[in-house]
């Protein structure tokens, strides 16, 4: 008991600066509850306006992030994600891949806009970024100049037929143009018009309208290749003459030394004789 007594037991000015201790304490408490030390005053409509209105100006003057820059480029190659970046929607990207799918290709913005039926906002938008090859610039320049000739009433060599000859025919275009005279350097020039229909993709009813007004009319200097010293590879590069049937003309001389004439190629398994004359112009048997 008196261990006890002995702990609590304090003096007069240790109980005064107890009772002192407890007073600060209890106003302190007292001044956390009752008084806001935030020190935050509530802002009022005129200042949040004049706040308000400063972010917006600065939003204004903020700069704008780059657009993506566009390329030229060749429409007809449009992938998916491309097409759906320069606003086109599935509908206008299928009709596009369909288009293709035939093998036919986009030569100009209107014919564009036609086969994938954009509007004309969107086609203003992107047509000048588009690159079509040289080839459909210069039939654009045949074409004005076609309208200025007078149509040829006369017929005329077919070896000599230039490109904007040709382009006067109904039907020929500036490809078929080229491919026509591209076939008739191949054959040295053409020997007969019955030629002219073994050009690729050319319509018979083209090829009529062309030989009302152009035929052979000078038979061009051919180049004669001597079959029984002939390499192989030059017999593959004479007109008519493929790989296979390449293969068995020398299989044929390998076995009978030499060919006494080219009536012989007729005797070769799966030679064509309906081709015989043709590919008689440019051999010899010596």
């Amino acid at each position: 008991m008196k261990f006890i007594e002995s702990h609590f037991w304090y003096t007069k000015s240790q109980r005064n600066g107890i009772l002192f201790l407890l007073v600060i304490l209890f106003s302190i408490q007292l001044a956390l509850y009752f008084i806001d030390f935030s020190g935050e005053d509530d802002l009022n409509d005129q200042e949040f306006a004049l706040i308000q209105s400063a972010l917006d100006s600065l939003r204004k003057e903020a700069p704008l992030p780059p657009k993506p820059k566009i390329y030229p480029f060749n429409p007809n190659f449009l992938t998916d994600f491309k097409a759906y970046q320069l606003g086109l929607n599935t509908d206008q990207i299928d009709r596009l891949f369909a288009f293709r799918e035939k093998r036919k290709y986009v030569n100009s913005a209107a014919e564009f806009q036609h086969i994938t039926g954009i509007n004309d906002s969107l086609l203003d938008l992107i047509a000048p970024y588009f690159k079509f090859p040289d080839w459909t610039k210069q039939k654009v320049s045949y074409k004005k100049k076609i309208k200025k000739e007078v149509f040829p009433s006369e017929v005329k060599d077919l070896n000599k037929a230039t490109i904007e000859e040709l382009l006067t025919i109904s039907g020929v275009d500036l490809k078929m143009a080229q491919r026509i005279i591209a076939y008739r350097n191949l054959l040295q020039g053409y020997s007969t018009d019955e030629q002219l229909f073994e050009v690729y993709y050319l319509k018979k009813e083209t090829a009529d309208n062309i030989l009302q007004h152009f035929k052979v009319t000078e038979l061009p200097e051919l180049k004669k290749i001597n079959i029984n010293t002939a390499s192989f590879k030059e017999l593959l590069h004479t007109p008519y003459l493929d790989y296979n049937l390449t293969r068995h003309i020398c299989r044929y001389r390998d076995q009978n030394d030499f060919f006494e004439s080219l009536d012989e190629l007729k005797k070769i398994d799966s030679f064509p004789i309906e081709k015989f004359d043709r590919i008689a112009l440019y051999l010899s048997a010596e």
